[in-house]
Formats: C-alpha cells, sequence, structure tokens
C-alpha cells in the first residue's frame, strides 16, 4: 500500500531553519509530481510547493516563494522541503501529498 512517511519538524525561532523530508514507498515514486501542503489552525489545507516527477520544475506558494525549495531524489523516494527565513505565519502541520495520497503531517512551529 502506499506510504508517504514525513519527518523534520520541530520548534523552530523566526528567522530559522528547517528541512522536512518524505519518504515514500508503495508506488513507483520516479512517476507522480510530488507536493507539500500545510495547514494551520482553523485555516483549510494549501498548496505550499510542488515538484515535477523529474525534479524540473517546481512551484510554489507566493507566501514562500525565495524562502522555500522543494526538491526530491528519486534514487532515495524522498522529497525535500527546505524552509528557510522561517516566520510564525509559517507555522502549521506540513502534509506530503502524492499518488493521491497525503501522509500524517508533521508539526512546524516558528515562535521565540
Amino acid at each position: 500500500q502506499v506510504q508517504l512517511v514525513e519527518s523534520g519538524g520541530g520548534l523552530v525561532q523566526p528567522g530559522g531553519s528547517l528541512r522536512l523530508s518524505c519518504v515514500a514507498s508503495g508506488f513507483t515514486f520516479s512517476s507522480y509530481y510530488m507536493s507539500w501542503y500545510r495547514q494551520a489552525p482553523g485555516k483549510q489545507r494549501e498548496l505550499v510547493a510542488r515538484i515535477t516527477n523529474s525534479g524540473t520544475v517546481t512551484n510554489y506558494a507566493d507566501s514562500v516563494k525565495g524562502r522555500f525549495t522543494i526538491s526530491r531524489d528519486n534514487a532515495k523516494n524522498t522529497v525535500y522541503l527546505q524552509m528557510n527565513s522561517l516566520k510564525p505565519e509559517d507555522t502549521a502541520v506540513y502534509y506530503c501529498q502524492g499518488a493521491l495520497n497525503w501522509g500524517q503531517g508533521t508539526q512546524v512551529t516558528v515562535s521565540s
């Protein structure tokens, strides 16, 4: 069965960095676009970044452009989200999405 397992979340101060990872299994990872979404308390889940199956094209929400970078390693069935210059408004549960499936989410909290 398809599994997406995120890791790398945590508590970080404003201006800090985190790198999220999502390890995929149960499907041909290299054939699928992969995405990161986030959901803050009381808000709808929103798309943060997406990457094509080959990794050559990426798209970002305006709110994270220039600060976040999505990447993938098809040999490791893993997609990453490098988050720099974090702001309190980046606080949310971050979800990996691909092949019509979702991970369980990892909490990111940006606070001093």
